[in-house]
């Protein structure tokens, strides 16, 4: 009988296992036990009569580098080509993206004349900042705050602006206490190998393409800065259930795991609300301080790494206007300074009047740190917009690292607060007066890891499958960061035949998840 292999957590990280698992010359028996009662953890999308798409997580993937061509090669293989929603580099969700700052919105600069020239919310031009990089010496500490990185290579006003804002839209989390080793890896890695990150990014590290499909040839040759699918990210999750069940792959929700203990014979005793279950290999895709409550005694050591990894919670608000259209306006004063917002409605040709059209905006935590920033749904994905009257959709993005101190506890916030937190900030920041006509909230607790100072220490090098005996992988997994070294290391100390994929290690994009599950796959068995 082949071996029986236990997937945890029925996530994009874990669907993206099975379909590893699957897809091998010699599948293993492949059960996956997910605790709620659907799959796809934060990949949800809501889909109206109308035709109209709300997205609860993640709304783009990105197609740049290894792990998103290897996304995009899975997309193929699942037959989804023909449900793309690319974003181009042409596109003004490409092109324009936004910061509100000092009570207005700022065009982030982009391309050489947005480098030459001061524009706010910076008080000089960019390429000073550039110079302050190639002049710098190189840092020698192992690791850094983002914040405080960045600010020795580029200076204060970049960090306290823009880094600071991009850190709450990546990780929902403070840059004074990210560590840049963790979160971006490729700047401490530039700096280190060619003294400057600039140099560091421009002269590149040859790294491999990815697997190769029609649509990552696309993608290069129209410089997608994103893409989504018609029907929403939960397109991919419906996809990838139904390449699996064919395939004999046991997808069992409302299947909490309770407990894991390590038979005498070596393989884990599964522990169930209604019995157990034997298997030769774990799989998991929990959330690492979830991994933690389920492992036996004697891995204490192990769950104690795992609870080292925090999580920050968010609150997603979708809304969506009818009657109005994107662009808003923006009033700037005769100084080109903008100030208060206005509707698309002020007439054409008024000198005052700046566009925002875009992707969206992100507000550093000196100007509010409860309000993350606000998605441009529609601009980037018209298509979602449904078929009724003309509409704009947005996301506001509340809480993540300063949600307690904003609205309190996450298990217990009014919705009410949070939803008139979130219709205010569309009103004073792009100037939408009416209510939406539709409105729906996610809080997501703990949906984000924090990849904080020292979490480097307990990177090592990668084992078989990220823990459990196996054969070496062909080639490196094209994953940004292997999993704690710490962890890693009891796991091959105790041969534990389990492995450890997800947000929670190395990566917390769509990309890096579904490159961790191909990773722990090739180890487990000897795959690429």
């Amino acid at each position: 009988m082949p071996p029986t292999v236990a997937v945890v957590g029925g996530g994009i990280s874990g669907l993206a296992a099975c379909y590893h698992l699957a897809r091998s010359p010699n599948p293993p028996k492949v059960l996956l036990l997910e605790a709620s009662d659907r799959l796809g953890g934060w990949l949800q999308s809501t889909r109206t009569a109308e035709g109209t798409v709300f997205e609860h997580g993640p709304r783009g993937i990105r197609p740049a580098g290894a792990v998103g061509a290897d996304t995009l090669h899975m997309v193929s293989e699942l037959g989804l080509e023909g449900e793309i929603l690319p974003v181009p580099g042409d596109h003004p969700a490409s092109r324009n993206r936004f910061l509100y700052t000092g009570g207005a919105l700022h065009k982030l600069p982009s391309g050489l004349g947005g480098l030459l020239r001061a524009a706010p919310p910076f008080s000089r031009a960019l390429l000073w900042s550039g110079l302050r990089d190639l002049r710098a010496p190189a840092g020698t500490e192992p690791d850094e705050s983002v914040h405080g990185f960045v600010q020795r290579r580029f200076g204060p006003e970049v960090a306290d602006i823009a880094v600071d804002s991009l850190c709450r839209g990546v990780f929902a989390g403070d840059c004074r206490a990210l560590s840049v080793r963790s979160c971006f890896p490729a700047l401490f890695q530039a700096e280190r190998s060619r003294g400057s990150v600039l140099l560091g990014l421009a002269l590149g590290s040859g790294k491999e393409r990815g697997a190769e499909s029609g649509l990552s040839r696309r993608a290069r040759a129209e410089r997608w800065s994103q893409w989504s699918l018609r029907g929403g990210l939960q397109s991919l999750v419906e996809a990838l259930a139904a390449f699996l069940r064919p395939r004999g792959v046991e997808l069992l929700c409302q299947t909490p795991l309770h407990h894991l203990h390590r038979h005498p014979d070596g393989r884990w005793q599964l522990t169930l609300a209604d019995g157990t279950l034997m298997a030769d290999h774990v799989i998991s895709a929990l959330p690492a301080a979830a991994l933690a409550e389920v492992l036996p005694a004697e891995a204490e050591p192990l769950a104690r790494e795992l609870r080292h990894i925090p999580a920050v919670p968010v609150a997603v608000v979708n809304l969506q206007y009818e009657g109005v259209t994107l662009p808003v306006t923006v009033r700037a004063a005769p100084t080109g300074i903008p100030g208060h917002p206005r509707v698309s409605s002020a007439p054409r040709g008024d000198p005052h009047l700046a566009p925002t059209q875009g992707f969206g905006h992100l507000v550093p935590s000196s100007e509010d740190a409860s309000l993350l920033g606000i998605v441009y749904d529609s601009v980037a994905f018209p298509q979602h917009d449904g078929a009724g009257a003309a509409s704009v959709r947005l996301t506001v993005m509340l809480g993540g690292a300063w949600f307690r101190q904003s609205f309190g506890d996450p298990g217990s916030v009014s919705p009410g607060v949070l939803l008139q937190r979130a219709q205010a900030a569309v009103r004073e920041q792009l100037g939408l007066e009416p209510p939406p006509t539709r409105s729906i909230l996610q809080v997501h607790q703990a949906c984000i890891p924090q990849y904080t100072l020292g979490h480097w220490q307990r990177i090592g090098k990668r084992g078989p499958g990220w823990g459990g005996p196996g054969p070496p992988p062909k080639c490196p997994p094209p994953i940004p960061v292997p999993p704690p070294e710490h962890i890693n290391r009891f796991l091959a100390q105790h041969r534990l035949p389990l492995s450890l994929i997800g947000a929670s290690y190395g990566g917390v994009s769509v990309n890096d998840c579904i490159a961790s599950a191909k990773a722990a796959v090739g180890g487990l068995l000897g795959g690429s």
